[in-house]
Order: C-alpha cells, then sequence, then structure tokens
C-alpha cells in the first residue's frame, strides 16, 4: 500500500508557489501569472527507495501577506508544510521569521521547508548577502522557471515525510 500525505505551500502573492508545483508535477513552467483562489491541490508520487513510493498531495494555498490569516481549514491533517518566499522582492521574506513562528504554531510538529524561489533573477553573491543581513536561513534557493532545486525540495520532502512517520 502506498502512503499518502499532505502537504501544503505557503507564502505571500506571487512568490511561486504555483509555479513550483507545475514545474514539479509536470515538469513545465509559464509566464502567465493566474491568482489561486482558495486552494488548488495536485498529486504527484515520488519514489524515495527502491521500490517505496510516497504520494504527495500537493495543496497550493492562495498567497496572503499575513500567515495568520489562513484558513485552519486548509491545515488540518496537514503532513509537511513548504513556505516560500520571493528572494526579489524583500516584503516576502522581512517578516520571515515571523511568518515562519506563526506557521510552526499552526503546524506543530510537522516538517517544515523553506524555500527561496526566483534565484535565475538574482546575483548569488548579492542574494546570500541580503539573506544574510536579514538573517534569513533557507533551506533550498529555488527557480520555478529554470527548474533549479525544485525536484530536491520535493524528494526531501517526500524523505522527511516518510521518516518522520
Amino acid at each position: 500500500m502506498q502512503e499518502s500525505k499532505k502537504i501544503v505551500i505557503l507564502g505571500h502573492f506571487g512568490v511561486g508557489k504555483t509555479s513550483l508545483i507545475r514545474r514539479f508535477v509536470s515538469n513545465s513552467f509559464s509566464d502567465n501569472y493566474k491568482v489561486t483562489i482558495g486552494v488548488h491541490i495536485t498529486k504527484k508520487v515520488v519514489e524515495i527507495s527502491v521500490g517505496k513510493n510516497i504520494s504527495l498531495i500537493l495543496w497550493d494555498l492562495e498567497g496572503t501577506d499575513d500567515i495568520k490569516t489562513i484558513r485552519s481549514s486548509y491545515l488540518l491533517g496537514t503532513h509537511g508544510a513548504v513556505f516560500v518566499f520571493d528572494v526579489t522582492r524583500p516584503s516576502t521574506f522581512q517578516n520571515l521569521n515571523d511568518d515562519l513562528k506563526i506557521t510552526t504554531e499552526k503546524l506543530p510538529d510537522v516538517p517544515l521547508i523553506v524555500v527561496g524561489n526566483k534565484v535565475d533573477l538574482v546575483d548569488l553573491t548579492d542574494l546570500n548577502s541580503i539573506l544574510k543581513e536579514n538573517n534569513i536561513n533557507s533551506d533550498f534557493l529555488s527557480s520555478a522557471k529554470t527548474g533549479e532545486s525544485v525536484e530536491e525540495l520535493f524528494h526531501k520532502m517526500a524523505t522527511l515525510l516518510h521518516n518522520h512517520a
């Protein structure tokens, strides 16, 4: 029997949550921005070891500038969370540590991965300086456009969930 695990994708408006999911699930990218209203759910099966698969149920939650406003009903039954910020927009990460604190309060004992997205649009040396200045620790720096670190972050989540069970 295959495990199924619910993962919520959180973050501000326009940080690339939907694009990361699209890149992971269908290996595609679109520059056409469409706002997610409510939640959009997709699924992908990931092989975490030979003969061992896990089905990731990806809940793409609408973006919000205030993490406290996320409907608690969307969070029920969550096994893992991915918090995405846009490395080109300081407004999406200036309060990141506060947002993460709220997230872990809403989702205690749930594996959390922090992702800085859109690295294809910045100089990595400048980015690392900005992140250091703002005391930001991310697990992955990704690009939904190029695919950089997208597979790795979702495989990391699948492994965390398998080991967390």
